[in-house]
């Protein structure tokens, strides 16, 4: 019993992170500078589901496949560390734990704020070379979006969808 466990976790993980590769890399809109989409939502659904660990191996291993199978610039490896600790952070906040929608906007605030403001606009300085000032306005407006988005969406779609069917 216990190996058909295992085995329905690697086949749940796998439909999530091409789930997440196929959000990301086509329904967002991408500039160079950001990126919106829905690519958070399976990872929340793996941190939810599995825990940090997992989420985070996860969505790490998904920014590299997808990076290796649609590019869309050079591959840079500090935006696969920004993926782990996404998924980590979903998975620390919302793993075995009631799904609220306080509970997915202090998951949202902390990932939107420390990962995707914070240590992505540094990864994009490194590769740019533009100042930091000059990428926020740009990235304070998309965080301002995605944190209600992924607020609204990530209780939703667990608790009115998923929750009854995994």
């Amino acid at each position: 019993m216990q190996n058909n466990s295992k085995i329905r976790q690697l086949i749940i993980m796998g439909l999530f992170i091409a789930l997440e590769i196929i959000l990301t890399r086509f329904c967002s809109i991408n500039t160079p500078i950001l990126r919106l989409g829905f690519g958070f939502l399976p990872v929340a659904m793996l941190g939810i589901l599995f825990g940090p660990l997992w989420s985070g191996m996860a969505y790490a291993l998904g920014d590299l496949i997808g990076m290796m199978i649609f590019p869309t610039g050079a591959y840079f490896p500090g935006f696969t560390l920004t993926a782990f600790l996404t998924g980590a952070t979903f998975g620390i906040i919302l793993y075995k734990k009631n799904i609220t929608y306080q509970r997915a906007f202090l998951a949202s605030l902390l990932v939107c704020c420390l990962w995707n403001l914070g240590l992505d606009t540094f990864w994009l300085y490194i590769m740019t070379g533009k100042g930091i000032l000059v990428l926020l306005p740009a990235r304070l407006i998309k965080i301002a979006f995605a944190i209600p988005v992924q607020t609204l969406l990530i209780p939703l779609v667990w608790n009115k969808y998923l929750k009854k069917v995994i």
